[in-house]
């Protein structure tokens, strides 16, 4: 009979027999290279497929909708001026904000990885802390204590706190792992700290700069509530508009596809800009810590400066949702919508992160173990959905129920398949480096020894990944909680989540009924972001 091998079992095994040789059972064995097979199973394949097909259907929605507006009714919904204003209000921001992002975003992670500023860890924590908040309630806070707030400079100020982490993140694991060799070797040939910085920190950062920038850009052309709520209009706010006048009309269309280019045009200057270097450290030993800057005078005023960030990106939602909350008391707490809202986004976020994670999987499975130019289309093809903004995705699924799958539509079955479509890059990202970390000799030992496959996934394959899959879970389970656009549009008449119930009042002008529903999702996602913070310091191996 097989016997299943645990992990460090089947690692003993591995090392003590040749590939090649005869096993127990007439079985021969053979261990292949890690990260190539030549086939693949023929149900993960399929899997990887029919996932592959779903992502596709927001693009098809577009395309499909643009053809049957006919190019002469098209080009007149284009070309017209409200068209030409949402443009101007878009762009204008996502330059600004993306701009203002990146440059909050180096300077934070330059203080805490590269200098000496007291309480490092404290402001590394505080310089994370606003991907808890979602921007709506970023925007609720400051509207609710500054309501003159507006225009492109409220919308600007709003969006940068809200969004800035996305590049402070990336950009301070970069500066963690950094070998201070090659600055110290420029350094030692006369250039000075500022050519040191653009010469040969700067291009080793471009790639993590870019990367939190494209972020930044994404969720700026995707984000709804926060622009709504200070009545700053971009071609999102206009196409719920437009949704709640005429149910998929054709101007509103049209709105989709052109937000649907912008997002493209972004993905394709992503491509452009990061080129084609490569930097990496080569040679014999290990990297070291980089040495402090010492900040000397400017301390003070470096302090100040972080202070006046975390401030204003968390320090102003906290008081103001804790302000509302004192004014309104303890009956906030017990009104009957709470605990059903709360349960709502439990259920919705769990369902969301556990099919998301498994129709990842595969994806990831072959993009990693099976590469070539089929497991790579099949992966891209699952970031285009995550790359449209919510509301085109939640408009194609609407329209696609309707006419093909009416028994699902208002149904919790279609906003869960929305979700894992919206959120699938995040459980990837996690499960691709999950997979390529899990040696596949493990797998290949315990093959060898008699074990069937699905048994080597069970008790080889799946303790390895645990952490990966709590990983990606953990983050979509925090994107649904704050998710609204596509919540607003496809959750079953009835069902009311934090996010939603938060809208509603707020909209009302209701701060104090919202606030509670703004705490929960607050606390609902610290716990998320300081795990996934310290899983980014533990790959960095800080």
């Amino acid at each position: 009979m097989p016997t299943a091998l645990s992990p460090p079992d089947a690692a003993i095994t591995a090392d003590r027999q040749r590939p090649g040789l005869p096993v127990r059972g007439g079985v021969r064995g053979r261990v292949g290279r890690p990260g190539l097979s030549r086939r693949a199973p023929v149900g993960v394949l399929i899997a990887a497929l029919v996932v592959s097909a779903l992502s596709l259907i927001p693009l098809g929605y577009v395309l499909v909708q643009t053809v049957a507006t006919g190019w002469d009714q098209a080009y007149a919904l284009i070309v017209r001026p409200r068209v030409g204003e949402l443009l101007r209000h878009t762009t204008a921001l996502v330059a600004t904000t993306v701009t203002g992002s990146v440059l909050i975003g180096v300077a934070a992670a330059w203080l805490v990885e590269r200098t000496d500023l007291p309480l490092r860890r404290l402001w590394a924590v505080l310089f994370a802390m606003p991907l808890a908040v979602p921007a709506f309630v970023t925007s609720y806070g400051w509207v609710s204590l500054f309501p003159t707030i507006e225009g492109l400079r409220g919308a600007t100020l709003i969006t940068t706190l809200a969004y800035f982490p996305f590049v402070y993140l990336p950009v301070a694991a970069v500066l963690r792992r950094l070998d201070p060799a090659l600055e110290e070797s420029a350094r030692s040939l006369g250039h000075s700290p500022v050519r040191v910085l653009s010469r040969v920190v700067l291009p080793q950062l471009r790639t993590a700069i870019l990367g939190g920038a494209l972020l930044v850009g994404l969720h700026l052309l995707a984000e709804y509530g926060a622009l709504q709520m200070i009545r700053y209009s971009t071609f999102t706010t206009a196409i719920m508009e437009q949704y709640e006048s005429t149910f998929n009309g054709a101007a509103a269309t049209m709105l989709a596809t052109v937000l649907v280019s912008l997002c493209l045009l972004l993905l394709t200057l992503d491509v452009l800009l990061r080129g084609r270097g490569r930097y990496a450290r080569l040679g014999s030993g290990a990297s070291r810590p980089a040495p402090r800057v010492r900040l000397g005078r400017t301390r003070p005023l470096a302090l100040l400066a972080a202070a006046a960030v975390c401030g204003a990106a968390i320090g102003v939602p906290f008081v103001s949702v804790g302000r509302w909350l004192m004014l309104g008391g303890g009956a906030l707490w017990t009104a009957p919508e709470l605990p059903l809202a709360l349960l709502s986004t439990l259920t919705l976020g769990l369902y969301a992160a556990v099919l998301t994670t498994a129709v990842a999987l595969p994806v990831a499975w072959l993009a990693v173990r099976h590469r070539g130019w089929g497991s790579t289309l099949m992966e891209r093809c699952t970031y285009l959905a995550s790359a449209m903004p919510g509301i085109v995705v939640a408009l194609a699924f609407v329209t696609v129920a309707i006419r093909y799958a009416r028994p699902i539509y208002q149904s919790t079955l279609l906003i869960v398949v929305a979700y894992a479509l919206l959120f699938l890059p995040r459980a990837m990202v996690s499960l691709r480096a999950g997979i390529e970390q899990a040696p596949p000799e493990l797998e290949e030992a315990a093959k060898a020894l008699g074990s069937p496959p699905s048994r080597v996934f069970g008790r080889v394959t799946l303790p390895l990944l645990a952490p990966a899959l709590a990983a990606g879970a953990a983050l979509v389970f925090m994107a649904v909680v704050t998710e609204l656009t596509a919540t607003l549009l496809l959750a079953p008449t009835g069902t009311r989540t934090l996010a939603t119930e938060f809208w509603s009042l707020s909209s009302e002008i209701d701060y104090a009924g919202a606030a509670p529903y703004a705490m929960l999702m607050i606390v609902l996602s610290v716990p998320v972001s300081w795990f996934l913070l310290v899983q980014s310091h533990r790959m960095a191996g800080r």
